[in-house]
Parts: structure tokens; C-alpha cells; sequence
């Protein structure tokens, strides 16, 4: 029997806010503040203290709720929710349940059978945990080299609280995802809007935006929903493709061999490629939810849902569709250009800055190709890869050199090789081509005499050409445009070669 997979994501994004969610502590880079530097008696949970709803958090969640077309609610409810962990220092966390921020949304994505909506369910605010770090050692008196093959070892736990309470989004789709690429392509799409809303900077490695997917499997052809289970905190694109493929494939095997697939939560191994069993999945009444009685229902206007429509961002999608209608792009280069908010707008930028006779197609053509090329072999100072902010070309100065490219000043070989030194040095073209001396010749006197000298220097080659080998007038040239340093003409060199072989 073949089977089909049923999958939902749950999305947990980090909010770009300032301070916490319920306090006023900073919200500090998890990876390299000092541990327990960020933390106060709200976000550490000490008795007798008392929670404020953080208002820029709830513009950010609304930002999102409204590029997801879902319907915000008037009024919406803190709750409780009860669980203990190390990570939770007051043993419950403030979330949303009953009466959440946002429902019934939708987000497109882009497919092999085409676009396709992805029902989502609920957006609602919460706070996040704090951070754990195990760390695992030999037991004293053992073997340090042996204790990896099955010696005792012991172990101990570090609590960091700098990400305790920092406003944490919760995006929940329904199951409409039926295959690992579909699921790949709704993560990619909604870290795209976030990072596009400016709410979340899409840094998975620093786990600001953290996946879960619920995932079941059924025989082809039916619409029934089977026990499912939830693979957590998945911060990658391949943790997430490969988790669901292993969870895929291994509930296909129990189901064929006639066994049950039993409701738990699974943590991934991503050095194994495995998943592995954390806990039985939980219901909801198990988290005991009631609503938050320190913190009141959170009310949000009509002007105030209507002012942050209004200042939404042209979203991933539009702008992938009008840069294909405006600019005449290929779907390729309108989704490499519109796929961060930067390189679009760095695109735009250049556009109304060229020349009539260089068309947007060309200026993508030389963004997407020489110039990220350059930058994915580029590192900053710190190691980091290299973005359109640090770059040295502003689209101004790409425009300028594309246009002498265009007016025949400069050839296309020298306009890359151009175009590297401005990556290095922020000198505009023009300053480059003088005071190199780098500008074209196309002076046909000039270049006959050049064609003159390699044919008389190449007589054997010239030989070839008239007894059929018509490929040698691709090494002539070549011999030519090194005689000019690579500064002639291609067109006006091309057409005087040939014009002397026939004579």
C-alpha cells in the first residue's frame, strides 16, 4: 500500500523588540551575551511580581497576523500554560490559548504543480525559555578515552535566563502540507515575510526562529487524520527536510507491517539522522490552561489594527510578481532578487539609476551572476558572509559601470574585471578606467593593423582556416584581443578578422 504524509508546522519566531515580553530587561544575542546578564525578578519568575504586556511585541504579531490575511480578534487572552522545566523559571508560561491574537490565515507557496494555500490556523503571542547547555563527563575515577563506548559518565545541566521572556511568536498551520518539499517551501516563505516585516532576522543558527512539525501518514487517496506525532525545535531548513523524511519513512514501515504509531513527542539527532522518543505527546489539558490573572484581556482597536495595515511592506509575493509584469525578469532572477527585502531594494535602486540602453534584465544578469558571485567567496572581518549592506558597490556605481559596458566604452571582460576592483576598493568605474587606461578601443584602423599582425605572425593557422577548420577563427581572435590587452572592441575585432581570412 502506498502511503501519503499529512504535515503541520508550528513556527516559533523571536520578536526584534528592544525589551522582554513582560519586563523591561533587554533582549540580548543569545549566543554571545554573558550568561544571566538580561534577567530580572519578572522574566526569572520570583514571587510577588508582575507581568506588562510589551506593546511594540504586539504591533510585531500584528504585522504578521495581517501578512498572513488571518482575521485579528478584538479581544484576546493570556493564559497559563503549566509545564516544568529547568529552562521555565516560574513553572508555567504566559501564552495564548483559547482566545489567541489571530486566526484563519493563509500563506501561498510556490510548488512543481504551481501555487498552492497553506491554511494557517492561529498566530498568538507568548514568551520564550530560558536556554540549556548539558554538558556530559566522564565519571571521576574513569577512563576519559573510553567513556564514549559505554563507560559511566555524568552529566549536569547549565541554566542561561537572558532568553526568558523575550516575546515569542507561535504561527500554527493546519495539515495541508503533503510532502517534505511543500513543508521546506512554507518555512522558506514564512522566514521570508518575517525577515521582509522586519519582526524576526531569520538567524536560525542563533535560534530565533525554531520549527515543529506534526506529522502523520495515511494510505493514498484518503482523507483520514492518523496519530501523529511532533518532532521538536528544528532550526534549519535540512534538519527540518531530513526529520520529516526519516519520520515519513519510519511510520510507513509500522503501518505496513500492521503495528500502531503511538502519539509522543520526538526530539531529531542530527548527527544520526535519526529522531528519537522525548516524551508522550501531551493534550492540552494537560498544560491545565487558564487564563493569566495578572495580565488583562488585550484589546486592539480598529485605528490601531488600521495604522499598522497601512504601514505594512510590499510582501515577498507582490513583489515577485511585479518584478517579473515591470521589469520583464525572468520567475529565476525575480526570485533570487525579491527573496530578501536588501537585495530587492538594492535591485530598484540600480534600475533608477541606469542608462536608457541597459534594460533591468541586464542589470539582474550582472547582479545575480558576477556580483554575488564575488560576494559568496567574500567573508566581513568577523567570518560572516557577505550582504548587500556591506558591500562596497552601491547600485549607483554598479549602473555606471553596466552603462559603459552598454555605450561601448569598456567590454564586457573588462567590465567584470572592473567590477572586482570596486568590490574591493569602492572606486567608481570611471576612476578605475582612467587611471588604469582601461577604456575600449574600437578605432577600425587600429584594430586592422592589430588583425594584420596576428595573421602574419600565425601563418599555419591562417592555412588551416582556408583548407575548412573554421574553429581556429576563435583562437585568432583570442590572439588578437591579447595583443590589445583586452581592451578592443569584440564586435569591431570579430568582423575585421573575418573580413581578412575570406580576402
Amino acid at each position: 500500500m502506498e502511503y501519503e504524509p499529512v504535515i503541520g508546522l508550528e513556527v516559533h519566531a523571536e520578536l526584534q523588540t528592544k525589551s522582554k515580553m513582560f519586563c523591561s530587561c533587554a533582549v540580548v544575542d543569545s549566543v554571545s551575551a554573558p550568561p544571566n546578564t538580561a534577567v530580572c525578578p519578572v522574566c526569572s519568575g520570583m514571587p510577588g511580581t508582575l507581568p506588562v504586556v510589551n506593546q511594540m511585541a504586539v504591533e510585531f504579531a500584528l504585522r504578521v497576523a495581517l501578512a498572513l490575511n488571518c482575521t485579528v480578534n478584538p479581544v484576546s487572552i493570556f493564559a497559563r500554560k503549566n509545564y516544568f522545566y529547568p529552562d521555565l523559571p516560574k513553572g508555567y508560561q504566559i501564552s495564548q490559548y483559547e482566545q489567541p491574537l489571530a486566526e484563519h490565515g493563509a500563506l501561498v507557496i510556490k510548488t512543481a504543480d504551481g501555487e498552492k494555500p497553506i491554511r494557517v490556523r492561529r498566530v498568538h503571542l507568548e514568551e520564550d525559555t530560558g536556554k540549556l547547555t548539558h554538558i556530559t563527563e566522564p565519571c571521576k575515577g574513569s577512563d576519559p578515552s573510553t567513556s564514549s563506548q559505554g563507560k559511566p559518565a555524568q552529566g549536569y545541566s547549565l541554566v542561561d535566563l537572558n532568553r526568558a521572556g523575550v516575546p515569542l511568536l507561535e504561527i500554527v498551520s493546519e495539515p495541508d502540507m503533503h510532502s517534505v518539499e511543500e513543508s521546506r517551501a512554507y518555512a522558506e516563505s514564512l522566514r521570508e515575510i518575517l525577515r521582509y516585516l522586519e519582526v524576526n532576522s531569520g538567524d536560525m543558527e542563533k535560534g530565533v526562529i525554531r520549527f515543529e512539525s506534526n506529522i502523520s501518514v495515511r494510505p493514498k487517496g484518503t482523507d483520514v487524520l492518523n496519530t501523529r506525532v511532533e518532532i521538536k525545535n528544528l532550526n534549519s531548513f535540512r534538519a527540518l527536510e531530513r526529520a520529516s523524511a526519516f519520520e515519513i519513512e519510519r511510520q510507513s514501515k509500522i503501518l505496513q507491517a500492521g503495528g500502531t504509531v503511538e502519539q509522543e513527542t520526538l526530539g531529531w539527532n542530527d548527527l544520526k539522522e535519526t529522531t528519537y522518543s522525548q516524551r508522550s505527546k501531551e493534550d492540552a489539558h494537560d498544560y491545565r490552561y487558564f487564563p493569566e490573572p495578572d495580565l488583562p484581556p488585550l484589546v486592539i482597536d480598529e485605528a490601531w489594527l488600521e495604522r499598522v495595515r497601512a504601514e505594512l511592506p510590499e510582501l515577498p509575493r507582490a513583489k515577485y510578481q511585479r518584478f517579473i509584469e515591470q521589469y520583464g525578469l525572468t520567475e529565476y532572477d525575480a526570485g533570487v532578487l525579491t527573496s530578501e527585502k536588501a537585495v530587492a531594494e538594492y535591485f530598484e535602486e540600480a534600475v533608477q539609476c541606469k542608462t536608457e540602453n541597459v534594460s533591468p534584465k541586464t542589470l539582474a544578469n550582472w547582479m545575480t551572476g558576477d556580483l554575488f558571485g564575488l560576494m559568496n567567496q567574500a567573508a566581513t572581518p568577523s567570518g560572516n558572509k557577505i550582504t548587500v549592506a556591506d558591500l562596497k558597490v552601491r547600485p549607483e556605481a554598479l549602473a555606471e559601470l553596466i552603462g559603459l559596458v552598454a555605450k561601448g566604452e569598456i567590454n564586457q571582460s573588462t567590465g567584470k574585471t572592473i567590477l572586482a576592483e570596486m568590490f574591493q576598493s569602492g572606486e567608481s568605474a570611471a576612476e578605475i578606467v582612467q587611471s588604469r587606461g582601461l577604456k575600449q578601443v574600437s578605432d577600425e584602423g587600429l584594430i586592422a593593423e592589430l588583425v594584420q599582425q596576428v595573421l602574419a605572425e600565425n601563418p599555419d593557422q591562417v592555412t588551416s582556416f582556408k583548407t575548412g577548420k573554421e574553429t581556429v577563427v576563435n583562437w585568432l581572435f583570442g590572439q588578437v584581443m591579447r595583443k590589445a590587452a583586452g581592451k578592443a572592441n569584440p564586435q569591431v575585432v570579430r568582423t575585421e578578422l573575418e573580413r581578412q581570412l575570406k580576402e
